[in-house]
């Protein structure tokens, strides 16, 4: 017998050539032996798409780079990896890339967030892969075990930590009483924080994977403008001594939930600043970390940990996309598509569940506790604990509410904004735990 013809070598391209793109060539070259064992076929890296070629990138031989990144396309690869970032130009090369039929793994979650469900649409046409593994989480095996492991189970809830420069900032203000200002300097330093951070500490980057979760986790397609978004430049040190007092830690959450209503269900998302009880599992993730947190009707509690993002997790997780790609190719096979049959609904965040933490300072006269009560008890708020700090001008209320409807809540810290003993109110802040 004739020894079995090898499969032809499949042809990587790369769009990018930062951090991460050089990692995942790194890994292609040096592993190519091994890859090839586990694809059953060689990866060749065919061409490196950058916007300078002319600048040296450490890890990417010079022959591999071209600034023509539509002309690299057009060299039929078997699968493009996209690492740019943003929406264009990338957009319009992936789904080039796509209707030209190459399969796509990419790290981009601003763009699946937004133009998910065209990307979508042109992978299937196609008959190819999309795959975007590394796109929340960087290293952390997660959207393929929400799509595939979790398949035959109902998702209540998502809550991650997927911000790894914000709950590295958090956990600063935490351990040295920091402020917000001086810990993002620090995190800045360290090259966890970007010159420009507005994308991390306003929740931004944060919200885009919440959307990719949420659909994932809910078979419904939720995009980035469907995210309720708060970031943490309010959140204050005294913020975090009071929440270290009353066992909480303060985390960057984003939210992902499931929610039964009268008309039918519905889907929460949103992105906030948390106050989460010390004995939560998602309590004990610190610095850099990312962990998602999955509350499932027959698996119950599942967290997945790790780190979330750098050149050598990120680009981690990107491998594993190329070779369930390439191993399709091969096989003839390919990775399940979009799956929104459900077509939930996307309710505000008036729908949501939650607690809340009010902090007030008040007048210290007669009548005080009683007036703040009042106001809980005339919206349908059940106070859990009220506190007292202080005496006289620095007099200051610190409130756990039991779990309400937030539109309640929302209104009640409203009118307590315009009740008259109320001096100011310092910090209002949601909060886990207690079945929420």
């Amino acid at each position: 017998m004739a020894p079995p013809v090898a499969p032809q070598p499949l042809s990587v391209v790369v769009l990018g050539g930062g951090t991460v793109g050089a990692q995942v060539v790194r890994m292609l070259t040096e592993g190519a032996d091994d890859l090839a064992a586990r694809v059953g076929a060689r990866l060749v890296v065919t061409g490196v798409g950058v916007r300078d070629a002319g600048r040296e990138r450490p890890g990417i031989p010079a022959g591999l780079l071209t600034d023509d990144l539509p002309a690299l396309l057009d060299t039929d690869p078997d699968i493009v990896v996209e690492l740019m970032g943003g929406i264009e130009p990338a957009r319009e090369l992936v789904l080039r890339a796509l209707k030209g039929g190459a399969s796509v793994v990419t790290a981009n979650k601003a763009l699946i967030a937004t133009e998910g469900a065209a990307l979508h649409a042109a992978a299937a046409e196609a008959g190819v892969d999309l795959s975007y593994e590394a796109a929340v989480a960087g290293a952390i095996p997660l959207l393929r075990p929400l799509r595939e492991s979790l398949a035959g189970d109902r998702i209540r809830r998502v809550l991650g930590i997927v911000n790894g420069t914000t709950n590295y900032i958090l956990t600063q203000m935490d351990a040295t009483g920091a402020s917000f200002d001086a810990a993002l300097a620090d995190a800045q330093a360290l090259g966890y924080a970007e010159a420009d951070p507005t994308a991390d500490v306003d929740g931004h980057d944060a919200a885009a994977k919440a959307a990719i979760l949420a659909s994932l986790a809910f078979h419904t397609r939720v995009t980035l403008d469907d995210v309720a978004v708060q970031g943490i430049r309010t959140v204050s040190a005294e913020d975090v001594a009071a929440a270290r007092e009353m066992g909480f830690d303060i985390k960057l959450l984003a939210v992902a939930e499931l929610i039964e209503e009268p008309a039918g269900a519905g889907v929460s998302v949103r992105v906030h600043p948390t106050l989460v009880p010390r004995t939560h599992p998602l309590a004990g993730v610190r610095d850099a970390f990312n962990a998602v947190f999955v509350e499932a009707e027959a698996a119950g509690q599942v967290m997945f940990y790790g780190r979330g993002a750098g050149g050598r997790p990120t680009a981690s997780a990107v491998l594993g996309d190329v070779v369930a790609s390439a191993r399709n190719r091969v096989t003839g096979s390919s990775e399940p598509g979009e799956s929104s049959y459900a077509e939930l609904p996307v309710l505000p965040i008036g729908s949501a569940t939650t607690a809340y933490f009010v902090h007030l300072r008040v007048l210290d006269q007669p009548g005080v506790l009683a007036a703040v009560a009042g106001v809980f008890a005339e919206h349908g708020a059940s106070i859990r604990s009220m506190t007292q700090k202080g005496e006289g001008e620095a007099a200051e209320l610190l409130i756990l509410t039991h779990p309400g409807r937030e539109a309640d809540l929302a209104a009640t810290v409203e009118q307590l904004r315009r009740l008259g003993p109320v001096d100011a109110i310092l910090g209002v802040m949601r909060v886990i735990g207690d079945g929420r």
